[in-house]
């Protein structure tokens, strides 16, 4: 019987990743529009000398020549612009010349970048996450840049902010390392230093203390100890999963251990690591599965424990969260913390219905309030002392609703308040009804409005001031 044979098929690389020295190095650049300013604003990031050639410059450009960031020259443009180059970047926006002066650049040895032609490059520039001294280049030979894209925000999310700022201390601290340090031990140290509690400490914003637990386990000759672990009081936003902050997604992803509450949407839960464990407390307003103090209880006995705590609020654990409390308990346990904000309900009910928070000339204050208090509904004085050019959102306040329609159809500019009610925002479930004080509460029955919601009284400040000058006009007539 005989034998099918298959040759697989081998892949090589078209272009080939590394890094370039830039420091002192010469950077030329041809043009003087968006294109040029795109590859100026890259080459910023560097420490190369840039050279700018093109007739004109934008008022960006120009701004950088006037600073003396980079060089500008105006003559004609010959080979000798191209000697003794590192890197050449052709953006004139014009095609023809652009083939032009690459066939220039290139008659002087120049490694060429021509912008948006790829058959005309010697070198790519990838897409590229900077946390210098880290730096990530993401390049896809030109076949997918969409997909660099892609691929450079998801690793945005995974390297922290600081993490350049952690690497440039570990360089500064090498020599200390190597001098009371062997091999072996300096590797376990430096992956200690990037995995565990430094890593986490320094991202958390404790920078002096990240740098002191370095160095005393360099000086102690290995890693020392923490006494707890840490909590992270991280804000999810009012909805969806991608408004969630950055920061927020990195602890999630660092987290032991997640505290979520009932209005968490799941696939928030699925940007943490896999097996994170996770707790759900479930509060809802008048009937929590776990009280408050129950919560807070097991949050600083975790912590206590070593175990990384990531304590998950909807919105900004700021807002109406009782983010309070369980601060205070950690305090009192002495158990480090740190607070990540959130988009806060109001902020994202908002946006899903057009409307401003402030407005120049209209709504120049915003009263952030509550419908209900440990002891159930409530009717915040600032909605029954709403001002010209004041906004309210009302928080939990579907119970009130009543009250505060009554109260509002009692104010002097009644027909001048408007009402917006956004319930369940930015998710799938989404509802958003308009309504006046008169008919608010039919509104919200009308769209079966129980709960998770926010209720937005606006008073214009230029359609009162017209009522006030009509008023003053007819009881002076």
């Amino acid at each position: 019987m005989g034998h099918a044979s298959y040759k697989r098929k081998s892949y090589r690389m078209k272009t080939f990743p590394m890094f370039l020295q830039m420091a002192g190095r010469r950077v030329v650049i041809v043009g003087g529009g968006e294109q040029a300013a795109q590859k100026t604003r890259l080459m910023l990031k560097t420490e190369a000398e840039i050279v700018i050639c093109a007739p004109d410059l934008d008022a960006e450009l120009q701004a950088l020549a006037d600073s003396g960031k980079v060089w500008h020259e105006t003559g004609a443009i010959t080979a000798a612009h191209f000697a003794n180059t590192i890197l050449v970047f052709i953006a004139s926006g014009c095609p023809g010349i652009d083939a032009a002066m690459h066939a220039v650049a290139k008659d002087a040895g120049a490694t060429v970048n021509v912008v948006d032609q790829p058959h005309l490059c010697d070198a790519i520039t990838p897409s590229i996450v900077d946390r210098d001294p880290v730096v990530v280049a993401i390049g896809t030979e030109g076949t997918a840049p969409v997909l660099a894209r892609q691929i450079k925000t998801q690793m945005e999310q995974v390297l922290e902010p600081r993490l350049g700022d952690l690497a440039a201390l570990a360089g500064r601290l090498r020599g200390l390392a190597a001098s009371r340090l062997g091999p072996r031990a300096r590797r376990d140290l430096w992956r200690w230093v990037f995995q565990e509690e430094p890593r986490k400490t320094f991202a958390m914003g404790a920078e002096r203390d990240a740098a002191r637990m370095i160095k005393d386990a360099i000086i102690a000759g290995k890693p020392v100890s923490k006494k707890h672990g840490s909590v992270s009081l991280v804000g999810a936003g009012p909805g969806a999963k991608d408004l969630i902050t950055l920061r927020g997604v990195q602890r999630l992803q660092e987290a032991d251990i997640i505290f979520y509450d009932r209005l968490i949407d799941p696939e928030v839960l699925d940007l943490a690591r896999r097996d994170a464990e996770r707790v759900y407390v479930g509060k809802q307003p008048g009937c929590h599965s776990w009280p408050q103090e129950k919560i807070t209880e097991t949050i600083v006995s975790a912590a206590k424990k070593g175990q990384r705590v990531v304590r998950l609020k909807c919105g900004d654990p700021g807002i109406f969260a009782r983010g309070a409390e369980e601060i205070d308990a950690l305090r009192a346990a002495d158990i480090p913390y740190e607070i990540v904000p959130g988009v806060t309900a109001a902020c994202g009910a908002a946006a899903s219905a057009d409307l401003m928070l402030t407005e120049r000339d209209k709504i120049d204050s915003l009263t952030l309030a509550t419908g209900h208090l440990r002891n159930g509904t409530c009717l915040p004085e600032s909605i029954r002392q709403i001002q010209p050019g004041q906004s309210v959102a009302l928080y939990m306040g579907i119970s009130a609703a009543a009250d505060v329609a009554s109260e509002l159809q009692r104010h002097p500019f009644a027909d001048q308040i408007s009402i917006t009610v956004v319930a369940k925002a930015q998710t799938l479930d989404e509802t958003v009804v308009s309504a006046c004080p008169k008919t608010l509460s039919q509104a919200i029955t009308a769209q079966s409005i129980t709960d998770t919601a926010i209720i937005f009284v606006r008073l214009s400040k230029k359609a009162t001031a017209k009522q006030v000058k009509h008023l003053e006009v007819v009881g002076a007539s």
